[in-house]
């Protein structure tokens, strides 16, 4: 089992900032993949980014050049600079962790860390 707790989350102006943080406990480590959802009301959840393994990232297009994921496998910890935010932004964003144990996948989330850019 994996424990996810994001913190990080606020209310922004649109342009503004945000680091997001999500500490991971339990059976995790460097091998495992962690990253970001998000979910806006109304709207699926959707992929923001994830760092697959410690080396390979993915991005939504939508976050590519804006927001930045990054790993601290010494402290369990994965982060999401969120940058030049915009209302659209606006969403409830999740922590994800998946693990492969003999070959199936197992996937974890948090509670999620309320996100709202406006003016």
């Amino acid at each position: 089992q994996v424990q996810l707790v994001e913190s990080g989350g606020g209310l922004v102006q649109p342009g503004g900032s945000l680091r997001l943080s999500c500490v991971a406990s339990g059976d995790i480590n460097e091998n495992d993949a962690l990253g970001w959802y998000r979910q806006a009301p109304g709207k699926q959840r959707e992929l923001v980014a994830v760092d697959q393994d410690g080396g390979r990232t993915d991005y939504a297009d939508s976050a590519k050049r804006r927001f930045t994921i990054s790993r601290d496998n010494a402290k369990n910890t994965v982060y999401l600079e969120l940058s030049s935010l915009l209302p659209e932004d606006t969403a409830l964003y999740y922590c994800y962790a998946r693990k492969i144990v003999t070959m199936t996948p197992h996937e974890f989330w948090g509670q999620g860390t309320q996100v709202t850019v406006s003016s």
